[in-house]
């Protein structure tokens, strides 16, 4: 350990022991505690002043002996580094403060000390060991990334390949220290990397064992839940190519003391709690099993149970690695069932018979379950249990022995069978991981307990000490030689460093008369005892040996001097279990078992047949790998008795003899507290554990030398502020020299190497101190600077504003008094005025009030004098009517008294006169009875009577005259009368008019004053009303002006809202495609990720194809398969290997194709069925449909047929009318063949001549006539088709109201006269039936009807050609539109043609500004229309006309080719019926005369796109244009694309030629041709794209040409005409998506295999911006500590690389599409592998690191900016490194920065911030750290965050890939084959 004047002795104590420097001092609780210095050390100095954090002043007094001075502490740049090594001062305190500061700060466990990986429990789990972590650790050199487990496996590995030498993995430490999850996790590494050889799964079974150890040899401690109690030594297995092959186990020492004792908190090994808490199942009723508290052997520590640990599960775990390594179920259940007797023969009670005996009650359950479970009998067991046999030379003694005796034995007895069955399962283990081929190497990870020490140390404390210290020996001698080669490598003069050597100690254990042979020979003394054994050993070492003591107060115990402590062992059972007897009767008893279980025979066979002894502790290997030799009978015996110790130590041996042998790598585990808190660092128990596990004797070791070390180019870029521009120099090395010899006095301080500097301990703490102090003063200079920069800037405003304030405060009081001034005058001005309007106002006042006043005295006055006038006048009208109205009421009433006295007298006589009347008419009627023949006198008297009555009328009539001269009188009478009334009631009413009058007088003037009251009264009133009305008037203004602010606000509101919600449905929108795009995606990458599966599984095939090929046949020398990561591309099926050998045999390549036929026919089948089953529910549909309209039309067909009789009897008079002509056109025909035939004249009839053209011209005349007529016969035949099917829509459409399509109709008659026929017959149809349909055969009428039809035809004609002719303008316009397309398309094919003929960079460029021009071209069209709907209306509209031109351009065509066929049939008969005469014609002539008839049909069938080969060249087709073409020689002059255009031609022709054999065999042998050669050169970049360029490319023409109309639409009509006519080729266009997709996968993997050792070296470590960067001190675990450097890559390289990339992929004409997403795919790995790397490593996260990286994505930025690449996602796939990066720059203190924080990192999960945060890693002493309650604020505020708890990136993703149809301009017809292509068998047709 470094002592303090050590460190100060590098230079004067009086330089570093200054004001304000910090140092370690002791401490009773904290160990070491930090000070700072208040004042200057003085050499002499007796005390020092010091600070303690907490702010306490202190005096530490020095050692008056030694005079030593305290540790010095680090600079703070320094705490928290990943190497302890690189610590400045070396020293405890340095160490244990930079451990805590991980471990508790940092959330670090893993830290470097040199060698030596310090693992410290963090008692929680963390998520640091996942696959992906493994993959960013894989190929990592050891310095490159974070300290962590897998570095020390990695490492490992990557000697042992390198090296070809053995390693080791040691992990050690004391219990609950994570020595068994460490060694684990390096196992789970190696299984992970390096894959398995065979399909046995060696991975899985090597980690499989591991619980089945932990169930029987790990248990629970005070210190550790999971302790494993016994050591073992795993041999992972490699074959040559260092792949998995097998493992092996050795095990040490196992504690079998815990099955029978347990100490309290403690538990037994974890499977007997496992069978206890399985005891319910029903394999497990016939152990008869309960609960851990039932038995004594699980009951005793009193804590059966562990927190967070299910042991069921447990046990299904265990049982699942017991069947995966092999062990059938019956022997798990008899391995269970021999437990279970454990189990119940601990809780066997036996009891005293007397002193010297004892005895087991008769029927014990347990005993008997025991005897039952073991198959042995009660009565031997119980009597063997309480008796033991002695042997003398002559009798066998059979003696019972006591109870304790007795327990002991049972309880020997248990540990004996546990022991057996402990190693039987490591035996097993073992034989299941045996390799079964031969091993090359190995990687061995120990895993064994660490030095113990406690209250009483026993045999189990000595042997795991006596362990440690070996293996201490080891690890000094290792370290020790790792110094010296790096001295020697180096060439610096090695001085030998004085390190302790612990052979002493090692020889007082183990020599000769050593503790262990003394204790051997004990115990083979008949009456050995502990006692005596503990004399010798004091009479032995007591005096001789140092390290051994002996206690004061005891004489059965001694102390040992070990390298970490002295430990006290009591020697109290030493010989018992170092002896480790057990009874063999008991033994013999188990033997003798009646079960017939192969594991009992296999657990207690014959000792004679075992290697190792009965009972050993070791439970390792049984069997040794030397055969032992034949030994005599009594050999067993003597081997029988070997004592444990004596093969421990043989174990031990052996064990340091295989590490020896190999390449050892060092984790010491801490257990940072007793308590099991998570991230809790106890320094006490820390330190204690450094010093055992040799931690500290590292750093003692490598602070004896030189243990900074720095390159020279790392030191130049750290220290060139101590440098001074003279002394640079361009020689590095030199350069450095010169300062240091400047900086450092002392030359012994440092020493110079060949690559690096070597400097003392703390001479780097000096360095950084002058650096600081060099920082500080350039600070303090640039800070004065400014400062009197900031105060003189200061202090010129100040003046500039004091000057500014002056002249605006002397013109602001020069305003004020002008303005004064001005309003003192005009105050006098209005002074006059206002009192000149005063007095007038109050003159004119007095002079309206006397007015006022006189006019109403005045009034007043006239108003009494005209009030007493008119009362007079009243009083005397008054009077004059009261006096009349009296007088004629006395006039009245004499005039009423006159009248009724006059009526009384007269009532009196008509009474008189009535009754006088009456006696006289009853006596005449007496008379009448008595004389009844006085009729005369009668008549006389009626006679009388008349002439009375005449003479009454006579009276009458006077009387009536005198009536009327009454009536008048009286009239006359009865108006006086009124008038006096009236004059009577004026009078009554005056005179009451007048009191009335007097009244109304009084009330008036009651009214008045009361009117005056009111009115005053309303007055105020309305004043107040007024008031009120203007005030709410106002209030009414400023309320309404409220609620239109309202209005508005709502107005506002709604019209956000509306924003809102259109805005929240266009993301929900949004969402929801991204949603479906995501889910689309996932759908793509499952699909693709089985693909890649399925090609993996096929090259596996290949694989074990080729070994078992080997296996067969002589294996070649030197002979290596690749790597078994290496992506390549097999074929489809099997038979890719059979079509490898194709091109020596065309009959093997039959198979071949007959191999592809079977996989494709399969396909073909399910597709067929597939079909057929679709085929069959479309026809149930249409049958359901027709039955639907069957009923429909049944209603109306009867009224209907009779509609339509005339339109179907003129349809077919005009087809007998057709037909005649056609008839009589026939007749014409032959009439000229036969004048053709009579003319004999041998030049008239032959070609050529002019009747010979005559008669052509008129062939093709009535040809052209006929096919007319044929066409209108068609025509007609169709249209009545379709009034039919018309009729049937419209009475559907009524019936079922269901959607119609008449434009289907209407789009099967292309041509313009078959859609005016159907319209003319659809308007016939129409119309109303007439009512004489019986007359229409009667003579005449069928002329008169015909005549109408044809009017009614004219008139629709007419209104067609209106329509036509407006149609023919839109064809016309179309036409003109079509023509500009055209010569769009002809100079776009010119262009091609040009660039073809330019270099390739050229080419590119001229693309690039074609493609600029046309798109400028575009915009500006776009922008001529102000209105985009009406531009995209139009737009739509034009090309639905150009569909419908297409589609009639289309049908013309086939019109044409129609005719020309039939041209070319006649011409072939005319030429057979001119072949008799053309006999007589001479050759010469007939050479010449036949030239034209020949030449006429190939011009027509020339350049047809089509390439014609013969079935033997397909191989020599495939051969030379796939299997040997170079990209980069002939391919790189040729057509992008060409062989893909090259095989699709190929394949036309063979659809042409209707050979469905011939197209199988071209697309398999096309596929597997391309599998093959990217299996060959799958690693070759351009031959990956090439490919994916060519398969894609043949994609799309399968599609382009495939006859489908969503592909067909994008082509020309010469394209059209090249469509596949025979075959659909759907089910091969899966297959060659799935090959592109294949292709594509490994394009990514190749550019991820280039990219990968550029991505860290470029992105990171290389400093794009030079000076940012600090390069702070690093330790041994430099970089490139595994392997040379290769070179460094920058970021222009990873630029270049791209462009590289980018370039290649536009020559071989790849679709832009699928560039985008090979480029986002690269930014992907790029910013993926950059930020994993920048998460596991410390020294990268820095602000200036952030810096860099947000540059060099600037960079990438820019780069995609210049290939126009910018939307195509890449840059969104580096958002998460960008943000990593602010984050490394972002403020980190305050809340606000938490909350800035957390908004801005949005793409990067909790962990990862918080493991950013934890990283973060000031360069300079001027940053600081994070704070851990910032950290925990962040996680605060993260927490409800839904999110993976991933923490790295996976590289390995590959977006799903999508191959956009890409159309093809390019015409067939006009590609030309290249003669360097070797394809003169092809034939252009």
């Amino acid at each position: 350990m470094e002592k303090g004047h050590d460190s100060s002795s590098s230079m004067a104590a009086s330089e570093l022991y200054t004001k304000f420097a910090r140092v370690w001092i002791p401490d009773a609780e904290e160990v070491w505690k930090s000070a700072e210095l208040t004042k200057n050390y003085k050499h002499g100095d007796k005390l020092l002043h010091l600070t303690l954090e907490d702010g306490t002043n202190i005096e530490y007094n020095l050692d008056e002996k030694t005079k030593n001075l305290p540790h010095l502490r680090n600079p703070d740049i320094l705490v928290g580094e990943n190497d302890l090594t690189a610590l400045s001062y070396l020293h405890e305190p340095a160490v244990l403060h930079n451990l805590k500061v991980r471990f508790t700060d940092s959330k670090l466990i893993y830290t470097y000390c040199g060698i030596v990986l310090v693992a410290i429990n963090p008692y929680e789990n963390l998520p640091i060991y996942g696959s992906d972590i493994i993959n960013a650790y894989s190929g990592q050199n050891m310095g490159d990334m974070d300290p962590h487990i897998f570095a020390v496996a990695e490492e490992a590995y990557k000697q042992m390949a390198r090296d070809e030498r053995n390693q080791s993995i040691i992990v050690s430490g004391e219990s609950g220290a994570g020595k068994t999850v460490s060694a684990k996790y390096a196992m789970r590494y190696f299984a992970t990397v390096s894959g398995a050889a065979t399909e046995a799964n060696v991975e899985e079974k090597v980690l499989a064992s591991n619980p089945i150890m932990e169930a029987i040899g790990n248990a629970k401690t005070t210190r550790n839940d999971n302790s494993s109690r016994f050591g073992k030594y795993i041999e992972i297995g490699f074959d040559k190519r260092y792949r998995i092959i097998g493992a092996n186990m050795r095990t040490y020492l196992l504690e079998k003391s815990r099955v029978v004792f347990q100490a309290d908190e403690e538990r037994n090994y974890h499977i007997f709690y496992q069978l206890c808490a399985s005891s319910h199942l029903p394999e497990f009723k016939n152990l008869k099993l309960g609960g851990a508290d039932d038995f004594h052997c699980t009951n005793q520590g009193g804590s059966p149970v562990i927190d967070g640990v299910d042991d069921s599960k447990e046990m299904s775990t265990t049982r699942n690695a017991f069947s995966l390594l092999g062990i059938n179920e019956q022997n798990q259940m008899g391995l269970f069932q021999v437990l279970a007797a454990i189990l119940h023969l601990g809780n066997v009670e036996i009891k005293d018979r007397d002193s010297d005996s004892s005895a087991i009650p008769p029927n014990n359950r347990h005993l008997q379950v025991f005897c039952e479970l073991m198959g042995v009998t009660y009565q031997d067991m119980s009597h063997w249990l309480c008796h033991k046999k002695l042997k003398t030379a002559q009798e066998t003694y059979i003696k019972p022995i006591p109870r304790m005796q007795a327990s002991n034995a049972r309880d020997a007895l248990a540990k004996h069978i546990y022991a057996k069955v402990f190693s039987w399962i490591v035996d097993h283990v073992n034989q299941s991981l045996r390799a079964s081929v031969k091993q090359h190497s190995f990687i061995g990870v120990l895993d064994i307990y660490g030095f113990e020490t406690f209250e009483v140390n026993s045999f189990e404390q000595f042997c795991i000490n006596y362990a440690n210290e070996k293996l201490q020996q080891q690890f000094n001698m290792h370290v020790f030689k790792l110094e010296q080669e790096e001295y020697l490598k180096e060439q610096i003069p090695w001085t030998l460093i004085d390190f302790y050597d612990n052979q002493p100690c090692i020889n007082l254990i183990e020599a000769k008369m050593g503790v262990l042979d003394l204790l051997d020979e004990e115990c083979k003394m008949p009456k050995g005892s502990d006692d005596s054994w503990a004399q010798k050993l004091y009479n032995t070492h007591l005096k001789t040996c140092t390290l051994f003591e002996k206690p004061r107060m005891s004489n059965k115990a001694f102390i040992i001097q070990h390298f970490a402590d002295k430990v006290e062992y009591q020697c109290e059972g030493f010989l018992e279990k170092n002896k480790d007897t057990v009874n063999e009767e008991q033994i013999n008893v188990l033997k003798a078992s009646k079960l017939k279980l192969d594991l009992l025979v296999e657990l207690f066979q014959d000792e004679e047949k075992a290697t190792s002894p009965t009972g050993t502790t070791t439970g390792g290997r049984t069997r040794l790998s030397v055969k032992p030799k034949e030994v005599r009978p009594g050999a067993s015996s003597k081997e029988h008795k070997k004592t444990v110790g004596c093969q421990f130590r043989n174990s031990l041996a052996m064990l340091m003899e295989t590490l020896n042998a190999t390449t050892p790598h060092y984790v010491r585990c801490i257990k940072p507290n007793d308590l099991k808190f998570p991230f809790t660092f106890d320094p006490k128990r820390a330190v204690q554990q450094l010093r055992a596990c040799g931690v500290l004797e590292t750093i003692r070791i490598s602070a004896a030398g030189f243990p900074s070390r720095w390159t020279y180019q790392e030191f130049f870029s750290r220290y060139r502020v101590l440098m001074k521009q003279k002394d640079v120099l361009s020689d590095r090395r030199l350069t450095c020299r010169n300062v240091l010899e400047k900086l450092v006095q002392d030359q012994d301080k440092y020493q110079f190497g060949k690559t690096k500097i070597f400097f003392r301990a703390g001479q780097v703490a000096y360095l950084e101190k002058l650096r600081a102090d060099k920082l500080r003063q350039a600070c303090v200079r640039i800070q004065k600077t400014i400062r009197c920069w900031l105060v003189r800037k200061k202090y010129l405003r100040k003046k500039h504003a004091a000057m500014t304030i002056q002249r605006y405060t002397r013109g602001h009081q020069a305003r004020c008094l002008v303005k004064f001034m001005r309003r003192t005058r005009a105050a006098i001005v209005i002074q006059k005025f206002q009192r000149m309007y005063v007095q007038r106002k109050l003159y004119r006042q007095k002079q309206a009030a006397a007015l006022v006043m006189q006019t109403i005295l005045r009034a007043y006055m006239a108003r009494q004098k005209y009030q007493g006038l008119l009362r007079n006048h009243k009083a005397v009208f008054i009077q004059k009517h009261v006096r009349g109205w009296l007088a004629r009421q006395r006039y009245k009433r004499s005039l009423r008294a006159i009248v009724y006295l006059q009526c009384c007298i007269r009532r009196m006589k008509a009474k008189k006169e009535l009754k006088k009347l009456k006696i006289e008419a009853r006596s005449v009627e007496h008379f009448k009875k008595l004389n009844v023949g006085m009729e005369n006198k009668i008549m006389q008297l009626q006679r009388k009577i008349d002439e009375q009555t005449k003479d009454n009328r006579l009276i009458s009539e006077r009387l009536n005259g005198l009536e009327t001269s009454h009536a008048l009188e009286s009239e006359k009478l009865k108006i006086e009368v009124s008038k006096l009334k009236g004059i009577e009631e004026e009078a009554k009413n005056n005179a009451n008019r007048v009191t009335s009058l007097l009244e109304e007088l009084e009330r008036l003037r009651k009214d008045l004053t009361t009117t005056q009251k009111e009115k005053k009264t309303i007055e105020d009133w309305a004043t107040k009303y007024r008031d009120e009305m203007e005030q709410m008037v106002a209030e009414l203004k400023e309320e309404n002006g409220l609620l239109k602010t309202e209005k508005n606000d709502l107005n506002r509101m709604i019209k956000e809202q509306s924003q809102q919600m259109t805005e929240k449905m266009a993301r929900a929108l949004a969402e929801e495609t991204h949603q479906l795009e995501s889910d689309l995606n996932e759908e793509r990458s499952r699909y693709q990720n089985l693909l890649t599966e399925h090609l993996r599984l096929e090259e596996r095939y290949d694989d074990l194809k080729e070994e078992i090929t080997l296996s067969v046949n002589v294996p070649k020398a030197g002979h290596r398969r690749t790597d078994s990561t290496h992506s390549s591309n097999g074929s489809e099926c099997t038979y890719n290997s059979e079509f490898a050998e194709s091109e020596e045999s065309s009959r093997h390549g039959e198979d071949v194709t007959r191999g592809m036929d079977t996989s494709l026919t399969l396909k073909l089948q399910k597709r067929v069925t597939e079909l057929e089953q679709e085929k069959s529910s479309l026809r149930n549909e249409l049958e359901n449909r027709e039955e639907q309209f069957q009923r429909a039309r049944a209603r109306d067909d009867e009224e209907h047929r009779k509609s339509r009789g005339a339109e179907l009897e003129y349809e077919s008079l005009k087809r007998q009318e057709l037909d005649s002509e056609n008839k009589k056109l026939k007749h014409d025909l032959t009439a000229m063949r036969q004048s053709l035939l009579g003319n004999a004249g041998a030049e008239a009839g032959a070609p050529g001549s002019a009747p010979y053209k005559v008669l052509v011209d008129q062939l093709n005349t009535l040809c052209e006539e006929l096919e007319v007529r044929k066409e209108e016969v068609l025509i007609l035949r169709s249209q009545l088709v379709s009034q039919k099917e018309a009729m049937q829509h419209k009475d559907e459409k009524e019936t079922m109201t269901e959607p119609l399509h008449y434009a289907e109709d209407v789009h099967n008659m292309k041509d313009s006269g078959a859609i005016t026929q159907a319209y003319l017959s659809l308007k016939e149809t129409n119309r109303s039936p007439t009512a004489d349909f019986h007359r229409l055969n009667e003579d005449g009428e069928l002329w008169l009807v015909y005549e109408g039809l044809k009017e009614t035809n004219r008139l629709l004609e007419g209104q067609m050609q209106q329509q036509r002719r407006s149609y023919d303008n839109d064809v016309e316009v179309l036409r003109g539109e079509l023509q500009s397309l055209k010569e769009e398309n002809n100079r776009q094919q010119q262009l091609l043609a040009q660039n073809l003929q330019l270099p390739p960079e050229a080419r590119i460029e001229a693309s690039l500004q074609h493609e600029i021009t046309r798109l400028t071209n575009e915009n500006l069209e776009m922008l001529r229309t102000e209105d985009p709907t009406e531009y995209r209306t139009a737009k739509l509209n034009i090309l639905r006309r150009m569909v419908d031109l297409m589609e009639q351009l289309e049908k013309q065509d086939k019109t044409i080719r129609k005719l020309k066929k039939q041209l070319k049939v006649f011409s072939k008969k005319i030429g057979e019926m001119g072949a008799g005469q053309g006999e007589s014609v001479s050759p010469g002539q007939m050479v010449e005369e036949t030239v034209r008839p020949v030449n006429i049909p190939r011009r027509e069938k020339d350049f047809q796109g089509m390439l014609e080969y013969k079935q033997e060249d397909e191989l020599k087709l495939v051969k030379n244009l796939i299997l040997e073409l170079k990209p980069r020689g002939v391919a790189v002059n040729l057509i992008p694309g060409l062989p893909a255009y090259i095989l699709f031609m190929c394949l036309r022709h063979a659809d042409y030629v209707n050979d469905d054999q011939k197209v199988r065999t071209l697309l398999t042998s096309t596929i597997n041709s391309i599998k093959k050669i990217l299996k060959k050169r799958g690693d070759d970049f351009e031959t990956v794209s090439f490919w994916l360029s060519n398969t894609c490319r043949f994609l799309h023409c399968l599609k382009q040409y495939s006859g489908d109309e969503s592909f067909m639409k994008h082509n020309t009509p010469k394209q059209n005409e090249h469509c596949l006519s025979n075959f659909d080729l759907a089910e091969y266009r899966q297959v060659l998506s799935d090959l592109a997709i294949q292709i594509y996968q490994q394009l990514i993997k190749c550019m991820e295999n280039i990219l990968q050792p550029m991505i860290v070296s470029g992105m990171l470590e290389h400093e794009t911006i030079q000076g940012v960067s600090g390069v702070k001190p690093t330790g041994l675990r430099k970089r490139t500590s595994s392997i040379a450097d290769e070179g460094t890559y920058t970021l222009e390289s990873i630029l270049r690389q791209l462009s590289a990339f980018h370039s290649t992929m536009c020559q071989h004409g790849t679709d832009p599409e699928l560039i985008k997403q090979v480029v986002k795919q690269q930014f992907y790995i790029i910013g993926a592998v950059t930020l994993n790397n920048l998460l596991l490593r410390k020294d990268m996260c820095s602000w200036s690191k952030g810096m860099q990286i947000r540059y060099n994505v600037s960079q990438l930025e820019e780069w995609l900016r210049d290939k126009s690449l910018m939307m195509c996602g890449a840059k969104e796939t580096l958002e998460p490194l960008i943000q990593a990066a602010q984050l490394l720059q972002v403020k980190k203190k305050t809340d606000e920065d938490a909350e800035a924080i957390c908004s801005l990192c949005n793409c990067l999960s909790t962990a990862q911030i918080v493991k950013v945060l934890n990283l973060y890693t000031p360069v300079n002493e001027f940053e600081e750290r994070v704070s851990v309650a910032f950290i925990r604020t962040i996680q605060t505020r993260l927490r409800d965050r839904c999110e993976t708890p991933q923490l790295l990136m996976d590289t390995k993703v590959i977006y799903p890939v999508t191959f956009p149809f890409n159309p093809s301009s390019l015409a067939l017809e006009s590609i030309q084959i290249p003669g360097s292509l070797n394809l003169g068998f092809l034939t252009r047709v």
